[in-house]
């Protein structure tokens, strides 16, 4: 077999070391090395004595990224599917490895998966980080509400939010000493005054000290993470100042607010040609159908398994369009959601956000609302036949005239 690449290398990444094998014209060498800088920086000066041009290694968990960050700039680096190289059964040591996945790349026979660039990579590390915290908070608030739950406080039988102004200031009040009812009552703001006699029967319990205690350091918790939240918020628009345009033509979209737009634009990024068409990133993305053919029958379509935090962001973006007015998306969600089942709806509507976004970046165009009757207008003879079918049925001569 022609061997494509003269100079290569393959590396078995592991925690604390890496295994290298590299193929020159000269012969085959292998080398172990400490993944600590002082051992990374030797590979790389050993890679460069023996003139390697290109570099793979499987994606092994983060420990990967180290190492393609000190190499990138001096090889062309590849990291690949591990389920894409494995090796023959029975023959499994990190020397073998090393050895395979060099012979591979010498012919040419694997495929580098995509490796966004430092700035895209920098992104993914900040709003992964600031999904994570928000999730945090969520189970935070979720801690809170099991404690009042224990001290028989009913609050979120009334308000909407238990994290709200008032809400907020009758549990300082609590965590204070306060116990009165009609007092902590009192405190509420709002529209939420149109609840006093409510909000006192839900607020009479029995909280102990112990219970005080805990809701001062979920409180405590809470107003740490929402500075943290802040602070990432602030950092990541100052990295996305230079692609304010797109990002507002984006955020016209119903159902996506900023926040998911720098979730979505870090994981897919700003350049649209790695992608030639929709179906392209679409299918990259996994959230289209799964290709699965055979004997001229086609079988389970499952989208399977991806970016998962691109995947959370399009489905919540889906989420919030079903509840839009007279929109082209929500309809599209009903009109699944009634056949399919509300999940494959969520999808489906996730994969026209991400088609949206991509012609957005692509062809620096602005979205354009089809409205929510689109489907109505495609089909129109249909609609008509149907209702006036139902119509009649219930005992009514229909006489149709153009408004």
């Amino acid at each position: 077999m022609e061997a494509i690449y003269k100079r290569c290398c393959g590396l078995d990444v592991h925690k604390k070391s890496i295994t290298a094998c590299i193929i020159t014209p000269e012969g085959q060498e292998t080398r172990t090395f400490s993944t600590m800088t002082k051992g990374l920086l030797e590979l790389a000066d050993w890679l460069a004595k023996h003139q390697i041009t290109h570099v793979a290694m499987e994606s092994t968990g983060v420990y990967w990224k180290p190492v393609y960050n000190l190499l990138e700039d001096e090889f062309t680096t590849m990291v690949v599917n591990a389920q894409h190289i494995k090796a023959v059964p029975g023959r499994k040591t990190d020397v073998k490895d090393a050895e395979w996945i060099a012979e591979l790349l010498r012919h040419g026979l694997i495929k580098a998966s995509f490796i966004p660039d430092r700035w895209q990579r920098e992104m993914r590390e900040l709003t992964r980080y600031r999904r994570s915290i928000i999730q945090e908070r969520s189970r935070e608030v979720n801690r809170i509400q099991k404690v009042l739950e224990g001290a028989n406080i009913k609050l979120s039988s009334v308000a909407t939010d238990v994290m709200g102004v008032s809400a907020r200031a009758m549990l300082e009040a609590m965590v204070s000493g306060v116990e009165d009812p009609e007092e902590l009552a009192q405190m509420a703001k709002g529209r939420m005054r149109t609840k006093l006699p409510q909000l006192e029967e839900a607020l009479q319990g029995l909280m102990g000290a112990h219970q005080r205690m805990m809701l001062q350091t979920q409180l405590s918790h809470l107003d740490f993470l929402d500075q943290a939240i802040a602070q990432l918020d602030e950092e990541i628009a100052n990295r996305m100042l230079p692609f304010e345009q797109p990002i507002r033509q984006i955020d016209e979209v119903p159902g996506i607010n900023r926040r998911t737009v720098e979730d979505v634009l870090a994981e897919i990024g700003m350049d649209m040609s790695r992608f030639p068409t929709n179906r392209h990133i679409s299918s990259w993305a996994k959230i289209c159908p799964g290709n699965n053919q055979s004997a001229g029958k086609r079988r389970n379509g499952r989208t399977g398994h991806a970016n998962k935090w691109l995947r959370t962001a399009l489905v919540q973006g889906a989420q919030s369009a079903s509840h839009t007015k007279n929109t082209y998306l929500s309809a599209q969600y009903h009109r699944i959601a009634s056949r399919r089942g509300k999940n494959k709806a969520k999808v489906a509507v996730a994969h026209s956000i991400l088609v949206i976004i991509y012609h957005i970046l692509r062809d620096g165009v602005s979205f354009k609302e089809l409205g929510g009757n689109y489907f109505d207008k495609l089909r129109s003879s249909d609609v008509i036949r149907s209702s006036v079918r139902r119509i009649e049925k219930l005992g009514y001569k229909v006489v149709l005239e153009p408004a």
